[in-house]
């Protein structure tokens, strides 16, 4: 009897972040609308991690930013708190972020989809990164394929083969194989 209640109940990210930890779910809330899904199984976390080392360096490199991976807690708003896969922040005073205030404005966002996330990441969480001025990247194992949102666009890229970013603060492109990521964590085709 008490889903209804549960339903009309408009989340804070205070409250999500109250609720006892359950290893066998991911629980987020954007927009006062509570997500949960099942934990990452194994694939989808090698896809975070081969991706989190492929981005590292680059972004190092360039001195622009540093990577980080979920879960990790990212409040937009005191209605939203997400944890994305992979995100990229700014440096703080030349040096990776050492707390959440220190993060700034995100570089990146980055979802792996799976199965109990795609409809969150394709269209709940897309809408809010997007309206939060936020570069938003769908890593899309089954298709073997990025989508590349920016804010003010109707579409994304898609992106199979290079991704060239180009973040705040980086005096050239990043240039990002895309088939060495997808070999490397699905084998090859």
């Amino acid at each position: 009897m008490a889903m209804p209640a549960l339903a009309d109940h408009r989340w804070t990210a205070a409250e999500v972040q109250a609720l006892p930890d359950d290893p066998l779910h991911r629980t987020e809330c954007v927009d006062g609308v509570l997500l949960v899904s099942p934990a990452p199984r194994t694939l989808h976390q090698s896809a975070v991690l081969v991706l989190a080392v492929l981005l590292e360096p680059l972004v190092r490199q360039a001195g622009v930013g540093a990577v980080f991976v979920a879960p990790s807690d990212w409040v937009l708003d005191p209605h939203t708190l997400v944890q994305p896969d992979v995100y990229v922040t700014p440096l703080f005073d030349g040096r990776r972020p050492r707390t959440d205030d220190e993060r700034g404005h995100p570089l990146l966002f980055v979802e792996v989809l799976s199965s109990g996330t795609a409809r969150f990441d394709r269209v709940v969480k897309r809408e809010r990164y997007l309206r939060a001025g936020i570069e938003y990247w769908i890593v899309d194992l089954d298709s073997r394929l990025f989508e590349r949102w920016l804010p003010g666009e109707d579409r994304p890229t898609i992106h199979a083969v290079e991704l060239v970013w180009t973040p705040a603060g980086a005096s050239a492109p990043l240039v990002i194989s895309l088939e060495p990521f997808f070999t490397e964590v699905l084998g090859p085709v």
